[in-house]
């Protein structure tokens, strides 16, 4: 099935075929739903991929998309070009003329950051190339990240005199503490992918030409894995953030109860006593 999203007529199309791989192209981003992946790529390679609002609202529409569409075991968020992303286009922002930065996050990012940690299935970043700004918390928003050894991260944001958003503030101490959050913050630190990788920011670092490979294998894992468990453990960790040990003791024997009954439980536990590879479906 292959599906064309026209943004001039707000109307979708549907072209039915005899394959299940699945192409949705809007003006700013593409997504092509293929063998259980859902591969989102940011697609203003001339601006390295900096967000304007057309392409923040589409990359919701994206997301969306992903979560509902039962084809998709795990989510690949790529940036077109030599950039993951960029961060806010200036440009676009000058142009626009002055409207309420809240206003902004709360229609255009926020619900980005709110869709991707609650989406019920892994998310992995594909950083080919610099993410700053925005698309250094939108980065560190995935579940998984695996970096070329050219890519980097900046919280750019105080190089215009503003504070970190999109999440920022919330994921990097948490990842390397608060002194280095601190100073990536307030200083506009460039944070290599092999530095990004011994301070745990990132999961796997490789030559770019390897990159593909990489992330390959991990979308066939994740294809194939127990989808509903993995949305599960998703929650348990946001959750863990905030809160004390008797209330992960609670919310740990909740989740395991639906996964406990889920279809992925039986046919693991079948497949474990009959001696072969288990067929997850997701369920």
């Amino acid at each position: 099935m292959k599906i064309i999203y026209s943004e001039l007529s707000k109307k979708i199309e549907l072209i039915f075929g005899h394959e299940k791989n699945q192409t949705m192209s809007f003006n700013t981003i593409l997504l092509e739903i293929k063998d259980g992946v859902g591969t989102i790529t940011l697609n203003r390679p001339d601006v390295y991929n900096a967000f304007n609002d057309e392409m923040s609202f589409e990359l919701q529409d994206a997301l969306k998309e992903a979560e509902k569409n039962k084809e998709v075991r795990v989510v690949v968020l790529s940036g077109a070009g030599k950039a993951f992303c960029s961060g806010q286009d200036l440009k676009a922002a000058a142009a626009a003329g002055n409207r309420s930065f809240k206003e902004s996050l709360d229609k255009r990012y926020n619900p980005i950051i709110r869709a991707m940690r609650n989406m019920p299935k892994p998310i992995i970043c594909r950083m080919n190339g610099v993410a700053a700004g925005a698309g250094c918390s939108i980065a560190l928003a995935c579940d998984v990240i695996i970096a070329a050894e050219n890519a980097t991260l900046i919280e750019v944001f105080i190089n215009v005199g503003l504070v970190p958003d999109s999440g920022s503030s919330f994921f990097l101490p948490r990842v390397v503490g608060l002194a280095r959050a601190f100073e990536y913050s307030s200083m506009g630190t460039k944070i290599s992918a092999a530095d990004a990788l011994q301070m745990g920011m990132v999961n796997r670092v490789v030559k770019a030409e390897e990159l593909d490979i990489e992330i390959k294998k991990f979308t066939d894992y994740y294809s194939g894995a127990p989808t509903k468990a993995i949305g599960l453990i998703k929650k348990m960790l946001n959750r863990s953030f905030n809160s004390d040990l008797e209330s992960m003791l609670e919310y740990e024997s909740y989740c395991q109860e639906i996964a406990g009954n889920s279809y992925d439980n039986k046919e693991g536990v079948t497949a474990f006593i009959e001696k072969r590879k288990p067929l997850f479906k997701g369920e």
